[in-house]
């Protein structure tokens, strides 16, 4: 089939993510791409500064329709809405992604390990048992609502908690915030949700605080969104401290992403 018969269609989801859809004559879809504002909460405390307006792209063309333009055209779409601003995008180690994330001037910066913690596997009695320590000094915090605009946890927690779609487990002393983790959840019938971190001011590392957020995240979460099932997260390659606690929570291995950048003109 040719190209020409392939329409590239503007379809925002409900919560009015940029989305395009690459569409075939049958009316099938045969590649999406999206944009999302990128999560400024992810490893370190305080966060890294990102450049303002960096969004992440997701896009995917089914396999049976590749090498035929579709995903450029897909990126074309995306580069004439974000004008001027920076993708980040992830991928898996294959060559022939790899081959069209830099042949369509993407920067590769680094890489990622995906990881996937099923409820189903948790023993909930012991995740309780680790909310239940005591950490003398520091105090749970819960926050839930939308994160949009927020360049900080402690932006978040100058407002009251309200519905939204991030749950945000922190602990604090002496009035501040020393760890965080932070989950996103979809629509109801995306049942898996992604979560950032935890990250522990350094100051406070060795005291199994990022444990106990995280324990403490995973009963939130589950109480104020029961659809969800399944938690995703991502560690950079040289944390091997959070990749360790990861397994400990029982996250297992999803594999390994390749991260590249773009600062669209």
């Amino acid at each position: 089939m040719s190209e020409s018969v392939i329409n590239i269609v503007a379809a925002p989801d409900h919560l009015g993510t940029p989305r395009w859809h690459a569409v075939t004559s049958p009316g099938s879809v045969a590649g999406v791409a999206d944009l999302r504002p990128v999560m400024p909460f992810e490893y370190e405390l305080p966060p890294t500064a990102l450049q303002p307006g960096t969004l992440e792209l997701h896009l995917y063309v089914q396999p049976q329709w590749r090498r035929r333009g579709i995903g450029s055209r897909l990126l074309a779409a995306v580069g004439a809405y974000a004008v001027g601003r920076r993708l980040i995008v992830e991928t898996a180690p294959d060559p022939a992604a790899q081959s069209f994330c830099e042949r369509h001037g993407f920067r590769r910066t680094g890489s990622r390990n995906h990881d996937l913690l099923a409820y189903r596997d948790i023993h909930h009695a012991w995740l309780g048992e680790l909310v239940d320590v005591e950490h003398p000094g520091y105090r749970l915090r819960h926050w839930t609502g939308d994160p949009t605009g927020a360049n900080s946890v402690e932006q978040l927690l100058r407002h009251p908690s309200r519905p939204g779609n991030a749950v945000v487990s922190t602990a604090e002393a002496d009035g501040g915030v020393v760890a965080y983790v932070l989950a996103m959840t979809g629509a109801p019938s995306q049942r898996r949700a992604r979560q950032y971190g935890p990250a522990v001011l350094v100051g406070h590392r060795g005291r199994r605080l990022g444990l106990w957020v995280n324990a403490a995240l995973l009963t939130r979460l589950r109480e104020i969104h029961p659809h969800v099932e399944e938690i995703e997260t991502r560690t950079a390659d040289e944390d091997s401290d959070l990749v360790a606690l990861h397994r400990h929570l029982g996250f297992r291995p999803l594999g390994r992403r390749l991260r590249y950048e773009l600062t669209l003109p």
